[in-house]
């Protein structure tokens, strides 16, 4: 096998999350008398860490008011519940396909620790993966911070291990430490915006990702 480990981001890559969480920062602004920022506003700082991507969407400088504004997310997002974030077509075959082949798998994600366990919950997909680092664990993405604590964990080198996701922060994030990586062109941002990372392929599908490992 060219690789060991498999790291895949989570919210855009697996699990199709993105108008959930979009409409959660809507209705948050709505509340708190913000501007309402429109779905592609919103979307873009999906993949970022939940406060400094609600910093960076309202440019909120006062860390009294993007607290305040971090709060109410996670308040709003409990009241979602009754949208679904189903994972994306194919996730459950593949991971299932990965492991057979006995690839170690892990995920790096700008979600909290408890919303990564409570999709791993709901989803029955914990048992795939071996590490796994949060916005709790670690420095926000683009830094390789997450990448280098799992790297550790695994005892692997960057070039043992390949990143999957579906944002510039995910490429990004794998460039800075020369990790391979491939991107998703059904979440976030387009394959366009991806291949300014030099990303070894954009798959249209989460099965393609069998003809790259």
């Amino acid at each position: 096998m060219k690789y060991k480990a498999i790291v895949f981001d989570w919210d855009g890559t697996l699990m199709d999350s993105i108008s959930k969480i979009v409409e959660t920062m809507q209705s948050s602004a709505k509340h708190l008398g913000l501007p309402i920022p429109d779905y592609d506003q919103a979307k873009n700082v999906i993949g970022i860490s939940l406060l400094p991507a609600l910093q960076q969407l309202f440019n909120i400088e006062d860390d009294k008011v993007a607290m305040q504004l971090f709060h109410t997310y996670k308040q709003h997002f409990k009241d979602h519940a009754q949208i679904s974030s189903p994972l994306f077509n194919g996730a459950i075959a593949l991971l299932e396909e990965l492991k057979q082949r006995g690839y170690i798998l892990a995920v790096a994600t700008g979600k909290a620790r408890q919303g990564l366990e409570h999709n791993w919950l709901h989803s029955n997909t914990e048992h795939f993966f071996s590490a796994s680092r949060t916005a709790d664990d670690a420095q926000s993405k683009p830094s390789p911070d997450m990448l280098q604590q799992i790297l550790c964990e695994l005892n692997l080198s960057a070039e043992q291990v390949l990143m999957v996701g579906d944002t510039t922060y995910d490429m990004a994030m794998a460039e800075a430490i020369n990790m391979d990586r491939i991107g998703v062109s059904f979440g976030v941002h387009s394959a366009d915006t991806l291949q300014k990372h030099k990303p070894l392929a954009v798959i249209d599908t989460l099965d393609e990702l069998l003809l790259h490992v």
